[in-house]
């Protein structure tokens, strides 16, 4: 990468640090430009696991920044170059570990601690999907390990654990001068192996055992991690005879972490177990609102009212949605945003659910695919040209609308729910290893949204 690309890029990240929080920017700090060609820029990622993050969850994030520098960009390729010097680890348990820097924080002051300042407790949009772990996590920052220890939150991919957990400690360290650790489980992970190389295992354990919160995010990275988890276990104990808090968050509830041992299941549950789930439109609309003020792009009611009337899944799925159309609004210099503009700039990044599919819409279109007829999916043949399609219709059908599994049967010849079941489960299973089924699917998605 020559120096004009060098330093762009060390803009490129300053601007993706704003929008991520730390540990996640962590992750991805050490991503360079590998090539520019014509209108895609490669970029070069240290793992297979930083690369699907990125394309699941920041993609939005990286395409509005990166087209402020480079503003002819409009597709990015991933290539994966891992680091040429690979410190040796003692247990297979460890070399998992994709990071080596310590986050431990000083005791002494949570200013080294890898906080997002603006994940707070005044910023964050409570609503019915998370009110209770919002007030939750407020408790436990006045009455240290006496009201719900440990404290344990549970949810999908980007609905708020991580600004919640750090407010937390963002909160504890304005209430006094309290011992306060925030730390994900890769990182307490790599704690563990760092101290094991440099032969420093006790001064972890002391370390890691005087705190009076140990905040712990994204558990279900250990699972499988058996040695880390004997230290972990050994911790838990050590701070709860003590009456420290302890605050954890996963993907999942505790019953569904398999690969974690039984007493720390047993331990995690000893507390609060609260979940956090998809926000309704309300909560989506406030957030949209919340966010369009902070920075100030000044989009209209109806276009905030028609992302927020999208179902999304997670709220950086919602704020990076906001981010694209305000993004392309203004290198477009386009003064009056219209829905009609948001829904052309987000309609391949949309829920499916944006549109009210019928039954019979997604059997022509997938007929139409296939070139063959919708009829003939109703059909009692059984040739691989039929049931193919026949099956990827169910599987659609299934997937984009609320129809029992009975009445999809009868828009299939009057087949019954164990047909179609069987059918959904079966291309479902099968996408995750036959990638032409799965490009076939998505590029009928795509036709699909944009017959809408």
């Amino acid at each position: 990468m020559n120096q004009q690309f060098n330093e762009q890029w060390s803009s490129i990240l300053k601007d993706i640090k704003k929008e991520l929080v730390p540990t996640s920017y962590y992750a991805v700090k050490d991503s360079k430009i590998h090539a520019i060609q014509s209108n895609t820029m490669t970029i070069s990622v240290v793992s297979e696991f930083v690369r699907n993050k990125i394309m699941d969850a920041f993609m939005p994030v990286f395409l509005f920044t990166i087209k402020k520098q480079f503003p002819t960009i409009e597709n990015i390729e991933f290539v994966v170059e891992e680091p040429k010097e690979k410190n040796s680890v003692p247990d297979t348990d460890y070399n998992q570990a994709y990071e080596r820097t310590s986050y431990l924080s000083n005791p002494e002051s949570v200013e080294s601690l890898p906080l997002n300042p603006r994940y707070i407790f005044d910023n964050f949009i409570v609503g019915s999907n998370n009110q209770l772990a919002y007030a939750g996590c407020k408790s436990i920052t006045s009455d240290l390990g006496k009201v719900y220890n440990p404290l344990f939150l549970y949810g999908g991919v980007g609905l708020g654990k991580t600004h919640l957990l750090q407010a937390i400690a963002h909160e504890c360290n304005k209430n006094g001068n309290k011992n306060i650790v925030y730390i994900t489980s890769e990182q307490f992970l790599n704690q563990v192996v760092h101290s094991i190389q440099v032969n420093t295992v006790d001064k972890f354990r002391e370390n890691i055992r005087r705190v009076d919160y140990l905040i712990i995010d994204d558990i279900q990275f250990l699972v499988g991690k058996e040695r880390t988890q004997e230290e972990l276990f050994h911790t838990f104990n050590a701070l709860y005879d003590q009456k420290k808090q302890i605050a954890i968050s996963s993907d999942r509830p505790q019953n569904e972490l398999k690969g974690i041992q039984e007493r720390l299941i047993s331990r995690f549950s000893m507390g609060l177990t609260v979940d956090i789930y998809p926000p309704d439109y309300e909560t989506r609309l406030a957030i949209l609102r919340n966010k369009d003020k902070s920075e100030q792009y000044d989009l209209p009611d109806d276009v905030l009212d028609f992302i927020a009337s999208q179902k999304f899944n997670n709220i950086r799925q919602l704020e990076g949605s906001l981010i694209r159309v305000a993004s392309y609004s203004s290198m477009q210099n386009i003064e009056n945003v219209t829905v009609e503009f948001a829904k052309e700039t987000l309609k391949n990044f949309l829920p499916m659910s944006y549109k009210k599919f019928t039954p019979e819409e997604i059997k022509v279109i997938v007929a139409d695919f296939y070139n063959t007829k919708p009829q003939m999916l109703e059909s009692k043949r059984r040739s691989k040209d039929v049931t193919v399609p026949r099956q990827v219709a169910i599987y659609l059908i299934r997937e984009m609308t609320n129809y029992s599994l009975p009445v999809i049967g009868r828009y299939f010849g009057g087949r019954d729910h164990s047909t179609i079941i069987h059918s959904y489960e079966k291309i479902k299973g099968e996408m995750k290893t036959d990638m032409k089924l799965k490009n076939e699917v998505e590029e009928i998605i795509k036709k699909l949204q944009y017959s809408s």
